[in-house]
């Protein structure tokens, strides 16, 4: 079962989403660059803050708590580790890096946490891509998460999906298998939503034995938490019936995902 990641600072959020096996609840504090990085693109730039974490574990009974801290930063070694006391302080059940570029930057990072809590490495630049295999044995590391978000700015490209059917992402996958850790990438809407829809993301979670994503802002964008529990129960079925495939019709869906993706970026990079 892949972990559904759930982006919310409020605890009757939270609450209901306890009550359903493989969630994740996500709290989001990242805020350093974003807001330049980011700029002209319908993005998020969450508003969550520290003192928010433990009023949300306190409603959780099974859910792992995971909170997103700011980009580690060389200079000032001890804002990061202030942070992270906080962050620890509060209750996270893990903690994930975004933006870093290189080794350095991770292992120090993970130095700072010292096995307090698991660490999800986000990988979302291509020095951090290009840098895969000295950073992919880092102590402390739990799970590598693509943000394909920023990783295909930082790559040049035009659709958000396009490392995935270029091979960056299943190379991710592999390295992460291989060292033992668990991998996920991405965010997926609702089945039948988004301009790559939620079945056809979920087929590649699927194939490439992704353990973890994030549920899209279309999940919880009605003011009814069942309308989320039914949309993501429908999730949970599709990823059922999609591990049933056989050989060939997992590679007839790829084959179907790489097209589309490329089309789609095709698209993008010819309008104005």
């Amino acid at each position: 079962m892949i972990d559904l990641l759930a982006i919310t600072n409020s605890p009757d959020t939270a609450a209901c989403l306890d009550l359903i096996e493989g969630l994740r609840v996500f709290i989001d504090l990242e805020r350093n660059g974003k807001a330049q990085r980011q700029s002209g693109r319908n993005t998020f730039i969450s508003t969550h803050t520290v003192d928010q974490i433990a009023p949300v574990k306190a409603v959780l009974n099974h859910a792992k708590l995971m909170v997103r801290v700011n980009p580690y930063q060389p200079h000032n070694v001890a804002a990061c580790a202030t942070e992270i006391g906080a962050v620890l302080a509060q209750g996270a059940d893990m903690i994930m890096l975004p933006m870093f570029k290189n080794a350095a930057d991770l292992q120090a990072f993970a130095r700072l946490v010292d096995g307090r809590v698991p660490i999800v490495a986000l990988l979302e630049t291509a020095a951090a891509l290009e840098s895969l295999e000295d950073w992919i044995n880092t102590p402390g590391l739990y799970e590598v998460f693509v943000g394909l978000n920023d990783l295909h700015v930082s790559l040049g490209s035009s659709f958000m999906f396009e490392p995935l059917a270029i091979g960056h992402v299943e190379r991710v996958a592999q390295a992460a298998k291989l060292h033992g850790l668990r991998f996920g990438f991405g965010g997926i809407a609702r089945l039948n939503e988004g301009a790559l829809s939620g079945r056809d993301v979920l087929a590649e979670h699927v194939r490439l034995g992704s353990n973890a994503v994030i549920l899209s802002r279309t999940f919880f964008n009605t003011d009814s938490a069942e309308s989320a529990i039914h949309a993501i129960a429908d999730l949970r079925r599709c990823e059922s019936a999609l591990a049933l495939r056989s050989s060939v019709e997992v590679k007839t869906d790829q084959e179907r995902i790489t097209a589309l993706i490329h089309q789609l970026a095709k698209q993008l990079s010819a309008a104005p």
